[in-house]
């Protein structure tokens, strides 16, 4: 009969050997991601040493966040390695203990764990994304300090008189200014009449003001103006759902973005995406947890070979890499983004049991 006492044993020693897996990851993350922001760096004027500390703190949680699923696979296989070491697990499992119930702790701290992440990780990483998208910006060091390639909607907005597309570089984390902002204006039969590249573009009540200007129009000399201001009909509220990054928004502010950015006409596939991705967090770690135990839980038992937990790695990477390559598909509306969150991860978990069920059962 598998006891109270035995049960806490063992989430207790699963729950320790997460949280020296956290400790550690944390601590390579915090020295990778630092390395990587001083040596981007340069000589950009007013970012000292102290602003690549705390700009690399509070990004610590957001990657930490993207590591739970591998902290939790690799976690699974040590603790159950080293019971099976210990003979720990011989002794539970000669004691008619069914591998549901030795395995109940190890799901336990699993969901526990996602819940930790869901309700208290996320917060963090949310608000440190929107406080480093801020310093970045506010620095002018985006392009030193990765996420090189990142890329914004382009908008449109049509007015009485005038055709224009927005786009940029960057977005500030509510969405209102664009650094490196790029405004198109079109003209009769849909052609190209005046291009102006802004330093920054800030969205004021019926109008976008342009700082640093350069106004290209078709045979003309480029002129350099330090302010523009350019008319738009675009509300502060669209522009904000429209731009907001999803890694942002915190998961229980996700609804309330959903239903405004619905309210305004804009596509919410990516925010979906988001909301169900981080609702089956601890469903992941699950899974992740049961193929930790397809390769560890009898090891000692039939003698598998270390290429047994080599697999057991190579299948949890690979899960991982399938669940952001659908959620990917999501956030682009080719797949319904509840069907791109949940289903590998409950295909996961099916195939887990499916494999314990045989071990245990033939």
């Amino acid at each position: 009969m598998f006891t109270g006492t035995l049960f806490r044993y063992f989430l207790r020693r699963h729950l320790m050997t997460i949280f020296w897996f956290l400790v550690g990851v944390t601590a390579l993350v915090y020295l990778v991601d630092f390395i990587e922001i001083s040596s981007r760096r340069g000589d950009i004027p007013g970012f000292t040493l102290a602003d690549s500390l705390f700009l690399t703190l509070i990004r610590v949680p957001s990657i930490l966040q993207q590591t739970l699923p591998f902290i939790m696979l690799f976690a699974g296989i040590t603790t159950l390695v080293s019971l099976n070491r210990k003979q720990e697990m011989v002794v539970t499992r000669a004691a008619g203990i069914s591998v549901w119930q030795f395995m109940a702790p190890f799901i336990t701290g699993a969901i526990l764990v996602g819940l930790v992440g869901l309700f208290v990780l996320n917060p963090l990483a949310a608000a440190g994304m929107r406080t480093a998208t801020m310093i970045e910006n506010n620095l002018k060091a985006s392009k030193q300090l990765g996420r090189k390639n990142e890329t914004i909607p382009w908008l449109r907005q049509i007015t009485a008189d005038d055709d224009v597309i927005v786009g940029g570089a960057r977005v500030s984390a509510d969405g209102t200014t664009i650094e490196d902002a790029v405004f198109i204006h079109f003209g009769p039969e849909s052609r190209i009449v005046l291009r102006q590249d802004a330093r920054q573009a800030k969205l004021k009540d019926g109008y976008w003001e342009l700082n640093d200007v350069t106004e290209n129009r078709p045979g003309q000399i480029p002129a350099v103006l330090k302010t523009v201001q350019v008319r738009t009909n675009l509300k502060r509220e669209f522009v904000q759902e429209r731009l907001a990054r999803p890694e942002t928004v915190a998961f229980l502010d996700i609804p309330s973005k959903i239903e405004a950015a619905r309210s305004f006409g804009v596509s919410t596939f990516t925010l979906e995406s988001q909301y169900h991705s981080l609702m089956s967090m601890p469903f992941l770690l699950v899974a992740m947890t049961l193929i930790s135990a397809t390769v560890s839980l009898k090891f000692s038992r039939f003698n598998q070979s270390q290429s047994m937990i080599f697999g057991g790695i190579v299948s949890g990477f690979v899960l991982y890499v399938i669940t952001v390559l659908i959620k990917a598909f999501g956030s682009s509306g080719v797949v319904p983004p509840f069907v791109a969150a949940w289903i590998p991860v409950v295909v996961a978990m099916f195939l887990g049991s499916t494999i314990l069920l045989h071990q245990e059962d033939g």
